[in-house]
């Protein structure tokens, strides 16, 4: 390990001339090494990674005193030379795969692409390597999935056909950045223990960019903290994690949501009536097949379910991708067909039509997973935080409701001004707490959080809890907390209920859930859940 794989020296970006986005940083790489690049989201990690493969805008100018790659200088090379590097000698797997993927392309050809750029090989060669790439990724049924385009797969599914095209080229560095982010524990144990496989099958080095610091302590040789562009702080990821020096490095780990964290949400003062009561729900699509398009069978996705809860309390609904969380939460909205009881506030509501409908929806309002693509990103901030007002309240007054709107924004700690802004303005943080406000804006009884924390970073993720906390503490709002992080739901939920293929197969207060699991298939998500790995 003398001689670096890839070495780094004062790495600068700069923005439009003025905005400095990575700011003189220096590190190294060794070969079958695993070193983590870890801090906030806007910190700089994936600008750095773009840099040393040279794909940025062309409003960003890149400086350095060298980013050598075995000793090859990259800053000397053309854009044609460069294309042979990338995917070559450098492989990339990106953050979102379905954004990054084809869509009219098949998983197969998106893999021979690269192939066909990098190498020499007759058809049936071609053929016989991408079909090994898939099994190498553990894609099941691989031969059949060679023609399925990306939207046929599931999350982790398109996150192995990434790395796939990644490990095509044989790299000698593999950059993932943020491989894991949305998908659920289960499905991100998989790709990490399949990452370190390939690498201990290859030899490569691995790159790994990410905001989870309990995920980078089990896979990360070593560590490089990073903030505001600058790295702060660096070293041998037990060392660090165990004895952190920098304060911005204490702070993400003060702030890491544990497991271990559970009973902290004391149920006092039980109410004889739930505020919530959902009995034998039921949400069934109908396949159908033929000329006709008869029904055959049903997709059961939440198959008889029952839980309560009651006022100012919090019920988290975990289970991982597919289980029916977020169907169960649309459905008791009444915004998917579905049946069964659901009973708010003493009122039926799945039985209510029309205006009588409309009129209870002021009493349980959703905040959806993703903020930026719930909010008209041609309204301005202030209207869409009022559109429920005008909706649902027509008698309040023009002069009420910017007083409303502004009272709100203070209570999500955004500021007055924001009014005046549109969604794109605001980071990811910022606009969850727009639809914060605007789901609070009717004074809801209750609200269904549908995976409200899963793509922010660790300190935005505490904010955005204890937001909720304190709300509820404040207004007596209760909320159904989908989630399939399981440490999240330790810092915010009362009861948790365990989802799996339709169906609640475990319920009860959160340490009973947390610490002492009944059921095998909560044992698998707990078993799964990264835990920060101390010396």
């Amino acid at each position: 390990m003398n001689q670096p794989l890839l070495s780094v020296e004062q790495l600068s970006v700069i923005f439009n001339q003025s905005q400095t986005v990575v700011d003189a940083i220096s590190f190294v790489i060794h070969a079958g090494e695993t070193f983590a690049l870890v801090g906030e989201s806007g910190s700089g990690k994936s600008m750095t990674a773009l840099s040393i493969l040279r794909l940025l805008p062309n409003n960003a100018k890149l400086t350095a005193q060298a980013i050598d790659l075995q000793s090859d200088n990259l800053l000397t090379h053309s854009e044609l030379e460069l294309c042979q590097i990338r995917g070559r000698r450098i492989g990339l797997i990106f953050q979102d795969p379905l954004s990054s993927l084809n869509p009219v392309m098949t998983i197969g050809s998106q893999i021979a692409e690269v192939l066909d750029i990098h190498f020499k090989l007759s058809k049936t060669e071609l053929n016989q390597r991408v079909l090994e790439l898939l099994q190498q990724v553990e894609i099941p049924n691989p031969e059949q999935r060679l023609k399925d385009y990306p939207h046929q797969l599931s999350g982790g599914q398109r996150q192995r056909v990434m790395i796939a095209i990644a490990l095509a080229g044989k790299p000698d560095l593999l950059i993932a950045d943020e491989p894991t982010t949305a998908l659920d524990v289960t499905i991100q144990a998989q790709i990490l223990a399949l990452l370190k496989a390939i690498q201990r099958q290859t030899g490569m080095a691995l790159w790994l960019i990410s905001h989870d610091l309990a995920l980078v302590s089990t896979m990360a040789d070593r560590v490089a903290v990073m903030q505001q562009g600058k790295i702060v702080e660096s070293g041998l990821t037990a060392e660090l994690f165990s004895n952190p020096q920098h304060p911005y490095t204490q702070k993400l780990l003060n702030v890491l949501p544990s497991i271990h964290h559970a009973g902290k949400q004391q149920i006092r003062d039980a109410q004889p009536t739930p505020l919530l009561q959902v009995s034998d729900f039921y949400c069934h699509y109908p396949i159908r097949k033929g000329i006709f398009k008869r029904i055959v069978d049903y997709v059961r996705a939440v198959d008889g379910v029952d839980f309560s809860i009651e006022q100012g309390k919090t019920l988290a609904l975990v289970g991982e991708s597919g289980c029916g969380k977020t169907t169960l939460g649309k459905s008791l909205l009444n915004l998917l067909p579905s049946q069964g009881r659901v009973v708010i506030n003493g009122v039926a509501l799945n039985t209510l039509k029309g205006e009588e409908l409309r009129q209870q929806r002021a009493n349980i309002q959703i905040v959806f997973q993703d903020p930026f693509s719930s909010m008209n990103p041609r309204m301005l901030v202030g209207d869409i935080i009022s559109e429920g007002l005008c909706a649902l309240h027509p008698q309040v007054t023009e002069q009420q409701r910017i007083s409303r709107v502004k009272q709100l924004l203070q209570q999500v700690d955004l500021p007055e001004e924001s009014v005046y802004r549109y969604p794109h303005e605001f980071s990811g943080g910022q606009r969850q707490r727009i639809c914060i406000a605007r789901a609070l804006a009717v004074e809801p009884k209750l609200i269904v959080c549908d995976e409200p924390t899963s793509a922010l970073d660790v300190s935005v993720q505490a904010q955005i809890i204890q937001l909720l906390k304190t709300l509820q503490q404040e207004k007596g709002v209760s909320y159904l907390f989908i989630t399939h992080d399981i440490a999240v739901v330790a810092e915010i939920a009362h009861e948790i209920a365990v989802m799996y293929q339709g169906k609640i197969i475990e319920q009860g207060r959160a340490e009973q859930i947390l610490q002492h699991p009944q059921h095998a298939y909560t044992q698998q998500l707990l078993a799964a859940v990264p835990v920060l790995k101390i010396a």
